[in-house]
């Protein structure tokens, strides 16, 4: 209550100079427009065909002189005001401590009522056909959540098989290796189905702890609740992959990487400014430097032919001719070689 008090005051003796200069500046326009009307009606009863006299100049000059001497004086009172409203923010800020957390909440975009909500609230619709795949991640994801790998192992993984291993993806061997943890979770009586299932060294290795418990083996990392979490992202990235789609929103996108560029950015710029070279990135549509936003944020790399300068496409992708320095044969356009980055 006190810091609402001593704001308040503040705020009062701004509020008092503000009607006291608005008063002010009222009753001296007022006199201002009154003498200038004056001086006009004195003027217009004078023919026209007269020259000005010098009395009349005079006239014509202190009133030009009071009008700017009247705006001068407006001017800097109105400055004087800004000082007055900048300790009444200091006296907030001083008085007050903003917390920004509290204008957001996460739990309002969380729930499967308030999704439906918001999306009956933005009218926008979505065909049947494009929703049913995110759908069908969404459920996929929500088991695993639950720790149930029936979904993501047995249907989905295996009808994607070949195109996660196009791109290197490791969540089938996760996947396996979860399975795995979870028989030998379930003690000696899932030993015979443990060990006919398990192909991999190091997971082998824990039936021999199977008695005493794998929690109180070497193997116990092996039961951190991160790896859950971990098959989550990475069903989570994968999916999106397989969709053309990215993880993370545009907009988060972007403020990444402007994060990540900014301070190689401002650095170099204060390089060349003490140089004084800065119009060298002026005057080009490049970059000075090489900035490495790191493999997040890469995405779709296109090769540019360093000579033609010529972007490649999947109808013209990047070939090359291999040449055996040795041999002297001659090579033919034919025999380029596709290369893969």
């Amino acid at each position: 209550m006190e810091s609402c008090i001593n704001v308040e005051k503040e705020i009062e003796k701004v509020l008092t100079k503000f009607g006291a200069f608005n008063d002010h500046v009222k009753r001296t326009l007022t006199e201002l427009i009154e003498y200038v009307q004056s001086i006009q009606n004195e003027f217009s009863e004078i023919p026209m065909t007269n020259e000005v006299s010098a009395a009349q100049a005079l006239i014509l000059t202190q009133c030009a002189k009071r009008v700017k001497d009247v705006v001068t004086s407006m001017a800097t009172e109105h400055r004087d005001l800004h000082g007055t409203v900048s300790k009444s923010g200091k006296a907030i800020d001083k008085n007050f401590v903003a917390d920004f957390a509290s204008t957001s909440n996460e739990e309002v975009f969380q729930g499967s009522e308030n999704v439906k909500l918001l999306n009956q609230e933005t009218g926008l619709s979505m065909e049947r056909q494009k929703r049913e795949p995110f759908s069908e991640l969404n459920k996929i994801l929500d088991a695993l959540k639950r720790r149930d790998l029936g979904p993501a192992f047995n249907v989905w993984a295996q009808n994607n098989r070949s195109k996660l291993n196009e791109q290197n993806s490791s969540l089938e061997f996760r996947l396996h290796r979860l399975n795995f943890i979870e028989l030998l979770q379930q003690g000696v009586f899932k030993q015979d189905e443990a060990i006919a299932y398990a192909h991999i060294q190091i997971l082998m290795g824990c039936l021999l702890y199977l008695k005493i418990g794998v929690e109180n083996s070497p193997y116990h990392y092996l039961l951190d609740p991160i790896h859950w979490a971990e098959i989550c992202d990475i069903f989570t990235r994968d999916a999106c992959a397989l969709l053309g789609l990215s993880v993370d929103s545009p907009l988060a996108v972007c403020t990444n990487a402007g994060c990540i560029a900014l301070p190689a950015l401002l650095n170099i710029k204060q390089v060349m400014q003490q140089r004084l070279v800065t119009g060298v990135w002026n005057t080009r549509d490049e970059l000075p430097i090489e900035i490495d936003l790191g493999r997040r944020c890469h995405f779709h790399s296109i090769f540019a032919c360093p000579i033609l300068r010529q972007q490649s496409s999947e109808n013209n992708p990047p070939m090359r001719l291999i040449k055996c320095p040795y041999c002297p044969v001659e090579q033919n356009p034919t025999d380029a070689k596709l290369i893969h980055f």
